[in-house]
């Protein structure tokens, strides 16, 4: 009886800390939306780059238009399989720097409408 109440709690321990570290992945930054190229890039600087983020799953267009997949590593760093390479973000979700040299950075938002008197 010992053996199975320590195996149980073993394992809630393991689903509980497991669940809090994705919890806290996903509670991070929001890299979803389009992106300017700013240094290095393929596709021209001022050239867009989008992500679409699903938890810790990315799905990128980048600067030149090409697809890939990706992924959070850890708080702080993605990983993009098609371009073969790592990313880190800034706390703030403003700027992403990648292992090469590549800088996307979000674009200023647009002013709001004027209003019509």
């Amino acid at each position: 009886m010992r053996t199975i109440c320590a195996a149980g709690a073993v394992a809630m321990a393991l689903v509980t800390g497991g669940a809090t570290g994705a919890l806290a992945q996903v509670q991070g930054v929001d890299l979803n939306g389009r992106w300017l190229c700013v240094a290095n890039c393929l596709g021209g600087v001022g050239s867009t780059a989008f992500i679409t983020q699903y938890g810790t799953q990315l799905n990128v267009i980048n600067d030149a238009g090409v697809p890939s997949s990706g992924w959070v590593e850890y708080p702080g760093r993605i990983w993009v399989a098609g371009a073969w390479q790592g990313a880190v973000y800034s706390p703030d979700g403003m700027t992403i720097q990648f292992d090469k040299g590549t800088i996307w950075q979000r674009p200023p938002e647009p002013p709001p409408p004027r209003r019509r008197r």
